[in-house]
């Protein structure tokens, strides 16, 4: 079976404030996306890559693929007006292009710090189930607040709950069907749905793989900064 990674660039970024899409800034003079990729480009366990890119930046992810020796990047595709529009538009590529018996591993771009441990173990957990969702415990405690007020009276064990993102791994046939399905019926994919929600409202139970605190989404400028902070120490050497 073919493991295949999705990797998710379809977005603006807006929330980072930026003229450029966050998934292209750069760091020490290489951009966010190309961090991402290396870690599956040198994972010998994922056989090639889908990127789903905004519009207007094919190109320019293309040569810094060139540039950097990404080889794994067999297609780059366009997104949608949402992020499951993309991720669908990429399932469906890889659809195209694989048939029902491949692994698809949905990872978002602008999650530059995945490890070959989180990658490995959701490709296992996917083989030996047929899903895998990235988590971690949630270390946190979580209190429901009360129906119109500013207080509260329940909590929920913290024992009982993860957090979840990406990477999170497919058998694509099962991925293909279900989301066709839930286009089809409008069932998971408004909003800050993901495939992981998308697969619960459709009925389906998924199995939790490995996760890493350092595995951090570049969502605003602080972020930014963790990354920034992070590549600099290990280029320096601070970190074992």
């Amino acid at each position: 079976m073919k493991n295949i990674a999705l990797v998710i660039a379809g977005g603006s970024g807006k929330r980072m404030g930026q003229e450029i899409p966050k998934q292209f800034l750069t760091v020490d003079d290489k951009p966010v996306i190309i961090y991402t990729l290396e870690n599956f480009e040198h994972n010998e366990r994922v056989d090639e890559i889908i990127a789903v890119c905004i519009d207007g930046w094919h190109n320019v992810l293309s040569a810094f693929c060139k540039q950097f020796d990404i080889c794994k990047v067999k297609h780059i595709i366009s997104g949608g007006d949402t992020v499951q529009q993309s991720i669908f538009n990429g399932v469906k590529k890889a659809y195209e292009l694989y048939g029902d018996d491949a692994c698809l591993i949905i990872h978002d771009s602008i999650r530059p710090l995945v490890d070959e441990t989180v990658l490995n173990d959701v490709i296992d957990v996917c083989h030996k189930y047929g899903n895998a969702v990235t988590s971690m415990p949630y270390n946190e405690q979580i209190f429901v607040v009360d129906d119109g007020a500013d207080t509260t009276s329940k909590f929920i064990p913290r024992e009982t709950i993860r957090r979840v993102s990406t990477p999170q791994a497919y058998l694509l046939g099962k991925l293909y069907s279900c989301y066709t399905k839930a286009f089809r019926e409008n069932i998971g994919v408004l909003g800050s749905s993901y495939t992981n929600t998308m697969m619960t409202e459709l009925g389906e139970t998924l199995h939790l793989a490995k996760g890493s605190d350092r595995n951090i989404k570049l969502t605003t400028k602080d972020d930014f900064y963790i990354f920034k902070a992070y590549v600099t120490a290990k280029k320096d050497n601070l970190l074992k």
